[in-house]
């Protein structure tokens, strides 16, 4: 009988959790063999007891239960202690059939498993670029872009704050299949330090140059001292002419995509958050999460999203 038992619960709260829901179906049982009153029929004038209770002088009658929903009733307290000796639900007691929604879920998994991995295996053999362009695979990438995706960089991919947009040309770490599926079989850690030792004056220079690299509005003085600080300070990972650093993960500043801009917030007070905070991005791997037959559909599946309209 010890596979029966798990040891997930005290036995304190083992004990409480039967015996209150052993209690509470016994209450309830007795509560309705109680009130069942089998001897309340009519006198010899055909007269019923009544309950002491009217209304506009209506009286209601004190009769039995219906016999068949009495039986009904009984029929259901029957069937729960019946459930609850063959599936979980009495504490440690883990059922006579030894079900578990863990076990469920394995056995669901194990024949999925059987039936998709001779397809996964299938595709793997096909090049990103061709398999990109197999309509049909594409549809299960989809589904296991949304299952998996689709919380950080959205349904339609197009991102988020802190998440890139999949679907333009702006890639982080680049956009060919092979750096693809680095990302997703290793996964990213960008790190923006904090530039706050520079001094309110000097974020505000930077910000400023920062800005005339996308040709936006900017206050051309302070844009001309900020070149020297971008030069020393932020050339090294972001190149001199902004234009970013893939092998980094440095974002390209010429462009006018900002991946830490907040809904109505100005690309100017984005940049000096990001100058004062830094930032600190993390991509995980995926592999481990959904095999390495999935991640090469969902490479083939964030590469053919630049052939959608």
């Amino acid at each position: 009988m010890n596979n029966l038992w798990d040891d997930s619960l005290s036995g304190f709260w083992s004990a409480w959790i039967i015996v209150l829901t052993l209690g509470s179906i016994a209450f309830a049982f007795w509560i309705l063999y109680a009130n069942r009153k089998t001897d309340k029929v009519p006198d010899a004038d055909g007269n019923v007891e009544t309950t002491g209770h009217a209304a506009d002088e209506i009286e209601e009658y004190d009769n039995p239960l219906p016999r068949w929903w009495f039986q009904l009733y009984v029929a259901t307290i029957v069937f729960s202690l019946g459930y609850l000796l063959l599936y979980p639900g009495l504490g440690n007691f883990t059922g006579l059939l030894g079900w578990t929604q863990e076990g469920q879920w394995e056995e669901e998994v194990a024949r999925a498993e059987e039936r998709f991995t001779p397809i996964f295996a299938q595709y793997q053999e096909i090049p990103i670029p061709e398999l990109a362009r197999d309509e049909e695979a594409m549809l299960v990438a989809d589904r296991i872009y949304q299952n998996n995706c689709a919380v950080c960089h959205g349904a339609n991919a197009q991102g988020g704050y802190g998440f890139p947009n999949l679907t333009n040309d702006d890639w982080l770490y680049g956009g060919e299949p092979e750096q693809i599926m680095t990302s997703l079989v290793r996964g990213r850690n960008g790190l923006m330090p904090s530039f706050q030792t520079l001094g309110a004056n000097n974020i505000e220079n930077v910000t400023q140059y920062v800005l005339s690299l996308s040709d936006l509005e900017h206050e051309a003085d302070r844009a001309e001292q900020g070149a020297a600080v971008y030069a020393s300070v932020c050339a090294a990972c972001h190149m001199p002419d902004g234009s970013g650093n893939q092998a980094l993960g440095a974002p390209n500043l010429t462009n006018d995509i900002w991946l830490y801009q907040m809904p109505g917030q100005s690309v100017a007070d984005s940049v000096r958050q990001t100058l004062r905070n830094g930032r600190n991005g993390h991509m995980p791997a995926q592999e481990a999460y959904i095999g390495a037959e999935r991640v090469h559909l969902v490479a083939a599946y964030v590469y053919s999203l630049r052939f959608r309209d």
